[in-house]
């Protein structure tokens, strides 16, 4: 989405974030992990850098400051409403794109090159629902 945006022009209109919707990323210390090797691996086939990035988990209090929750699948979703304790602000990425369905996680798949189309799609969905 970063990447959208930016080559667009946009960017000083936008402020996107990432987190993590369970604990699974953040180590035992508190510190998130870095981004999945094969994952960084097919972003950078794009042109996208994703050096540095470290997982961060949602927290209640992110509700406040953000005007959208996008997450990939069902369960992002479920542990969304969770955490956030409300859904007005909560989408699936892929409605944006006209579908129903989640992005198969590529940690199960071992598919990156299906799940970044996937969530291409679904980005420049968005970025047209948010720039009418």
């Amino acid at each position: 989405m970063k990447k959208l945006i930016s080559d667009k022009g946009i960017n000083k209109d936008f402020y996107i974030s990432s987190s993590a919707t369970s604990s699974e990323t953040i180590h035992y210390n508190g510190m998130g992990s870095p981004v999945y090797p094969p994952a960084k691996a097919e972003l950078k086939k794009h042109g996208i850098s994703c050096e540095g990035k470290l997982s961060v988990q949602l927290k209640k209090s992110d509700y406040e400051n953000y005007d959208y929750f996008i997450g990939m699948d069902t369960a992002n979703i479920r542990n969304m409403k969770k955490i956030l304790d409300d859904d007005k602000k909560i989408y699936k990425l892929l409605t944006f794109a006209g579908r129903s369905d989640d992005v198969d996680d590529p940690w199960y798949t071992r598919d990156f090159r299906t799940a970044y189309e996937d969530i291409y799609s679904g980005c420049e969905g968005l970025l047209k629902n948010l720039t009418r």
